[in-house]
């Protein structure tokens, strides 16, 4: 598959032009009908995407895939992103002893990095269970983020994201989350422990890998903190406006 991605605008401009001239004499109902044209060449692009990049092979589910898909989309769509090269995903229905971060470059059309990612030690033990968006509560927030600028502090490193979702990750700054590297999260303690390592609600990363992952997606690209939870799957307003 060849920049499929880079093509969908052109795909956008057939099906709006082909369709206009059959219905442009019924005024309002051109404009649903191409918006629902532009969903479904979405849609097709999910999935595509999805099995070019073998992402089930790699553990991520076809759900989360598409939720982050529909979600960057509609942040380029309001423009909430200054960089909409790179998707990072964090898969959190798999268990932290799965390398659940998925780093997406979405221009050439892979999988650049694949690791482990750790939640809040409040959120759960294996596998987070919980959620919030409240200050010490030691909690991993779902949703949507845009990164911002860096800085080094305890943990070396750091990447300041901000949460786009009210009441379910915008309090983000006033929590200090963070990506970050740690020793309690990766191979090594893979082979120490029967359970990574959780932080205080960020979403931190192994020290050996943070730096590139951190460079590579600051200011201003698209991050996914996902689960199946219905409270946010059915209340996310990137996701269902």
């Amino acid at each position: 598959m060849k920049k499929l991605v880079a093509s969908i605008p052109v795909i956008f401009l057939f099906l709006t032009l082909s369709s206009f001239a059959d219905i442009q004499h019924i005024g309002n109902a051109s404009v649903n009908l191409q918006h629902t044209y532009l969903l479904s060449a979405t849609e097709n692009t999910a999935t595509v995407l999805y099995q070019s990049l073998e992402l089930e092979l790699k553990g991520l589910s076809r759900e989360a895939f598409e939720y982050a898909w529909k979600g960057y989309q509609k942040l380029i769509e309001n423009k909430q992103l200054t960089n909409t090269a790179y998707l990072t995903i964090c898969d959190f229905s798999q268990s932290s002893k799965q390398k659940r971060l998925y780093l997406i470059d979405i221009n050439n059309e892979t999988v650049v990095m694949n690791t482990w990612v750790a939640h809040g030690r409040n959120s759960g033990l294996d596998y987070a269970t919980k959620f919030s968006n409240t200050p010490e509560s030691l909690q991993s927030s779902l949703g949507f983020y845009v990164t911002r600028h860096t800085y080094t502090g305890e943990h070396g490193l750091s990447l300041k994201v901000q949460g786009l979702e009210p009441g379910f990750n915008d309090k983000a700054f006033q929590r200090a989350i963070v990506i970050h590297g740690a020793d309690y999260i990766g191979a090594r303690r893979m082979n120490n422990s029967s359970f990574m390592g959780r932080s205080y609600g960020c979403p931190a990363v192994p020290k050996e890998e943070s730096a590139t992952l951190i460079n590579t997606i600051k200011n201003g690209t698209c991050l996914f903190i996902y689960h199946p939870s219905k409270k946010y799957l059915d209340n996310s307003k990137i996701l269902n406006d």
